[in-house]
């Protein structure tokens, strides 16, 4: 295991020169420490080692430090050295979580066996976590949606329930949710995911080439059409067309889609005869369009042959407590994209940005993120990178709700799910930081970095 390390903690300094050659001797590398806060310093849940610790010991006993070890993580091994006197708290400990305990005087052999053992129960540990991460963790879903809010959730589970169907799609949401990441997920998860994805912006096409641009033309069907050219529906034959922005399209082009979503099939201009396709449908707009329907600028007939499922992608103002994981993954991916080294992101960077209202969604926060990677808006004082104020329900108490719960989700994201660290830093005692977490339903799994890195 790379980088595999005993951190061996005594205060007495011959018991450490004792237990430092012993173990190289066996070919185990050691680190001796005489303080137990040297030692937990280099503790994390990815740290490839064990930890022997004397339990008395000035300032903080090897107790505190087996218990500290243990809330960063509940399965890091911990041995405990013992007087005579403290076999019995040795047991007590061991049902707290310590994976054994040496009593002194004992034997080098001794040392060393239960130290091998230690080790490859962490390297087992370990392996089992990379593998339960490749096999069980995000998916191609959950990569390009990532949060863990019951809404993002909700949307997720909708997508694989209905990936593997033929079943045409509309995606609704604000400006800037991210529905064509949805339609791209997808489009990924389904049995199409090998073949052409084609994005139409239905606001982007001039009205006077729409019908060519979507359906093809054959050589000379108008003037300067000097050779047959397929369409974008044809051009996804296989795949799937999104439909961006579709009530941005034309009346008399509706009448047309219409036609060739039912029937799976197009003519091109200049020609009779119909194209079968092998294509999926997806639909995106952020207006609604029944209330469109409703006042004849969006044809009802068409809106039902789309909505066959509908999914609604959330503001990030429904999910807030994404926020804080989301602004570190796009700094991170600004970062890669601008070939910089990414930057850390202090918690108080984190707690502003949740605190604040996104009116362009994650498309606004992405800006935000990718001038903080180029070092841009550091200086955030009362601001937060380019953000406004936290606006929306009037109601002062579901205010203070909306923001108690973004500092907690952003100070759980900024020490990597530690309760200990969040409490400290929050100013919360553990009892309090576990009520309003329960209150708020954030689960603290969620924060790991290691469990589901993004």
């Amino acid at each position: 295991m790379t980088g595999e390390t005993i951190l061996f903690v005594d205060d007495e300094e011959h018991l450490r020169l004792a237990a430092e050659q012993a173990l190289q001797l066996a070919d185990l590398p050691v680190t001796c420490l005489a303080q137990a806060e040297k030692a937990l310093a280099r503790i994390s849940r990815n740290f490839p080692g064990i930890l022997v610790t004397d339990i008395r010991m000035p300032g903080m006993d090897g107790i505190e430090l087996m218990r500290r070890a243990l809330e960063i993580d509940s399965e890091f091994p911990v041995i405990l050295v013992t007087g005579h006197g403290d076999v019995e708290l040795a047991v007590q400990c061991m049902r707290e979580g310590a994976y054994d305990f040496l009593e002194k005087p004992y034997a080098p052999s001794r040392l060393v066996e239960t130290v091998r053992r230690a080790l490859d129960k962490r390297r087992l540990t370990l392996e089992n976590r990379a593998l339960r991460s490749q096999v069980g963790g995000r998916d191609a879903i959950e990569a390009r949606l990532t949060g863990r809010s019951a809404a993002m959730v909700d949307l997720r589970h909708q997508i694989r329930a209905i990936a593997a169907t033929e079943a045409d799609v509309l995606i609704i949401g604000a400006t800037g949710t991210g529905k064509e990441v949805a339609a791209r997920a997808l489009h990924r998860a389904s049995t199409r995911g090998d073949w052409p994805f084609v994005h139409i912006n239905c606001a982007a096409l001039p009205e006077a080439l729409i019908e060519s641009e979507l359906f093809g033309h054959e050589a000379g069907a108008f003037p300067g059409a000097t050779r047959a050219r397929y369409g974008k529906f044809e051009h996804g034959r296989g795949g799937t067309v999104f439909l961006d922005e579709i009530e941005s399209m034309p009346q008399p082009m509706q009448a047309k889609l219409l036609h060739a979503i039912q029937n799976r099939a197009i003519t091109r201009l200049g020609s009779n005869d119909p194209v079968e396709l092998d294509v999926r449908f997806v639909a995106a707009s952020k207006t609604d369009l029944e209330a469109e329907a409703a006042a004849g600028r969006f044809r009802s007939d068409l809106l039902y042959r789309l909505n066959v499922v509908t999914l609604r992608v959330p503001d990030l103002t429904e999910r807030r407590e994404d926020i804080p994981r989301l602004f570190v993954q796009l700094v991170n991916e600004a970062a890669a994209r601008y070939k910089r080294p990414a930057p850390d992101v202090p918690g108080a960077v984190l707690n502003a940005v949740s605190a604040r209202t996104w009116p362009g969604n994650v498309r606004e926060l992405r800006n935000a993120a990718d001038r903080f990677a180029l070092g841009l808006d550091l200086a955030i004082g009362d601001g937060a990178v380019g953000a406004t104020p936290v606006e929306g329900r009037a109601n002062l108490s579901d205010k203070v709700a909306d923001f108690e719960r973004a500092l907690i989700a952003a100070s759980l994201t900024a020490h990597g799910g530690s309760l200990k660290e969040t409490y400290e830093a929050l100013g919360l005692s553990r009892k309090a930081l576990y009520e309003k977490m329960q209150k708020y339903g954030l689960d603290r799994a969620a924060f790991i970095e290691t469990e589901d890195a993004i």
